[in-house]
């Protein structure tokens, strides 16, 4: 089957999602190559229209299990017609849940046809020094697992005349979907007297949750605990506060320690 375009959209605040599509990407050796970065809120205003020529490859954190919520509009805006899509989703160690059947139901319902999928470790949103979760995962071996699904996917691209000759992909996952999609509303970041307001912090964030004037504060019911802020800061002046989410690293720390590899899925 003859493929004219990659498409590659990405939801990636803390770059572990982006680094493993694009570690795919690298595999497929595309040479015409699209790349859409949902992590910038200005790229969600823009719908997605793909054909039955192209290769949409999509990936996403996993967050409660689940789809981030504050991506799904865009996906389920999509609109293809007949594009073989590969999905993609990225999470820290724990498990991936019903992430990856929802996001090939999403993408199917657009139009898409899943061909292959694929649940990669990233290092957890809530690591830190104190509770190390997946620390530099994806890491070296990942990325090369990552090349080598891709080059996978070309072969079987390559073995087919066309997308209707592609089969019924499964994966694991129960509907309806386990999980919620509403995440906490808690106030967590501390930001120390380190802080020199440079606004790198705002400007990483997703959602648009840090003040411009006063990085500082922060809009707690817009915030998604991606702790994209944190992990920016080249200050090292935001952390997490003892509470609820610090109480969620020691646990993931304590209960998640076994390495993890990708599953893979065609």
């Amino acid at each position: 089957m003859k493929i004219q375009s990659i498409k590659l959209g990405y939801f990636s605040p803390t770059g572990t999602t982006k680094a493993v599509v694009e570690g795919v990407a690298r595999g497929i050796d595309a040479t015409a190559l699209e790349r859409i970065d949902l992590t910038k809120p200005a790229a969600q205003l823009k719908p997605l229209q793909t054909g039955e020529n192209e290769l949409l490859i999509v990936g996403v954190p996993v967050y409660m299990g689940r789809v981030p919520e504050v991506i799904r509009e865009w996906l389920q805006s999509i609109k293809a017609q007949g594009t073989p899509s590969v999905c993609i989703v990225v999470y820290g160690n724990r498990v991936y849940d019903d992430a990856l059947l929802e996001l090939k139901d999403i993408l199917t319902a657009d139009g898409c046809v899943p061909m292959a999928a694929g649940a990669f470790i990233g290092e957890h949103s809530f690591s830190s020094d104190e509770t190390p979760i997946a620390v530099g995962r994806p890491d070296i071996r990942d990325i090369s697992q990552a090349e080598a699904f891709g080059r996978k996917i070309k072969e079987k691209l390559d073995a087919i005349l066309s997308v209707d000759k592609i089969g019924d992909l499964n994966v694991p996952g129960e509907f309806p979907y386990r999980g919620a999609t509403k995440l906490w509303d808690v106030d967590f970041i501390a930001v120390n007297s380190d802080c020199n307001q440079c606004q790198i912090c705002a400007k990483v964030c997703p959602v648009g949750a840090i003040s411009k004037e006063n990085s500082r504060l922060i809009d707690q019911e817009k915030c998604i605990t991606c702790c994209a802020c944190i992990k920016n800061c080249p200050l090292h002046s935001r952390t997490i506060k003892h509470g609820p989410v610090h109480d969620a690293s020691i646990r993931l720390n304590t209960l998640f320690k076994e390495t993890k590899q990708p599953e893979l899925f065609y």
